[in-house]
């Protein structure tokens, strides 16, 4: 009973920290207009809060083995919705660079932390459900990028819109830190000094790429979608949400059914068809043909990259060469570095070709997950 219970925190959890970056990406174009910055401005801001989360990861591999999974979601939920509130109150872009710092220190530590939370639930229940937890992420995400669709229709500030959304995660943070969970005995190597800062190692090398590719597709939807179908395509900035929504929709579909087809078709197999999916979406999306073949796009991009990421962390969390909290943190430095990282460095492209060519870079580097995938396999 305890297991099933901590599986409804974990999975609002999840949802929770989907809903901020629903929440972020439906108010991008609003954020950078009221900067005044351009693609490459803009992008060192991301690359700002980029910054905050890759310092986050690895301390956040230390705390996982030193004082737990759970414990350590806990408290950084807390911090998540703080750091998000924070960005939505900055007044200048000074300000707002700090808070994109905090957010994203938070945001990448929390990451971090519950998907360790959600493996031990995982091998608590002894079935797969880490693609189900994802897909609760991608469901916050697509809701909360759409609910800011109907908040820029209602006129609502983005300072109104974030002290919202921040308050009605108060409840759910109060919920979710009752909830009790034993401490695994991997959690206690007092004794063991962990690494401030690990890279995967061998087989996890792979995974790690995988999960970076996978990850910069995704962070390239989350981010820059909303402004190439704003500044290339000319589409209204009240509709331009809606890709980075089917996006999502694609990605909670897949998710949510993706524990059942991993588990009768296999990790590999599913990994390697959903890089091919995922390319036919990049092609689609760059095509910029029409409204609906771009929001096509962005939905089979969503189903393509869905398991990727979450079929790399439970990889991470059974490695047998690596402790969880070192070898978690070590693929989240590819794979949410790139998340983070990525879309900032797309950013200088769009600037000086267009988004529509980082995109197009994006679709190259997805043919290479059809390769990746056989990392995938768990050798004792």
């Amino acid at each position: 009973m305890q297991a099933i219970a901590a599986r409804r925190v974990v999975s609002a959890i999840f949802f929770m920290c989907g809903s901020f970056i629903g929440l972020w990406a439906s108010r991008i174009p609003h954020i950078k207009e009221a900067t005044g910055l351009s693609e490459g401005g803009f992008g060192v801001l991301l690359l700002i809060m980029a910054g905050g989360a890759f310092v986050a990861f690895p301390i956040t591999g230390v705390c996982i083995d030193r004082l737990g999974a759970a414990p350590t979601a806990k408290a950084l939920a807390i911090a998540t919705v703080v750091g998000f509130t924070l960005v939505g109150l900055a007044p200048n872009t000074p300000l707002l660079a700090i808070a994109l710092s905090l957010a994203g220190f938070a945001f990448g530590a929390l990451d971090v932390s519950m998907n360790g939370w959600g493996a031990e639930v995982e091998q608590k229940l002894g079935k797969p459900v880490m693609s189900s937890f994802h897909g609760l992420f991608s469901l916050g995400a697509g809701l909360a990028a759409q609910a800011g669709g109907f908040a820029i229709e209602a006129g609502l500030s983005v300072v109104q819109h974030f002290s919202l959304w921040g308050a009605l995660s108060v409840p759910l943070l109060i919920w979710s830190w009752r909830q009790s969970w034993p401490r695994p005995e991997s959690a206690s190597n007092v004794g063991k000094k962990a690494p401030l800062f690990a890279l995967p190692k061998g087989a996890l090398i792979l995974v790690g790429l995988m999960a970076l590719v996978a990850a910069l597709g995704e962070g390239a939807v989350t981010d820059w979608a909303a402004l190439y179908q704003i500044e290339d395509l000319g589409y209204a900035e009240a509709v331009a949400p809606t890709a980075f929504t089917v996006f999502s929709v694609g990605m909670v579909v897949m998710r949510l059914a993706g524990d059942k087809v991993i588990a009768i078709y296999g990790p590999v197999l599913v990994a390697r068809i959903s890089g091919f999916v995922a390319f036919l979406g990049c092609l689609l999306l760059v095509s910029g043909a029409n409204i609906w073949v771009v929001w096509l796009g962005c939905f089979i991009m969503g189903i393509g990259y869905a398991v990727l990421f979450p079929l790399a962390m439970s990889r991470a969390a059974s490695d047998p060469t690596m402790s969880k909290g070192v070898a978690l943190a070590s693929v989240a430095t590819l794979g949410y570095g790139a998340f983070l990282f990525g879309p900032p460095l797309l950013g200088f492209v769009g600037e000086i070709f267009s988004l529509q060519a980082s995109f197009a870079v994006v679709a190259v580097l997805t043919l290479a997950l059809p390769v990746l995938a056989g990392a995938l396999r768990v050798r004792t």
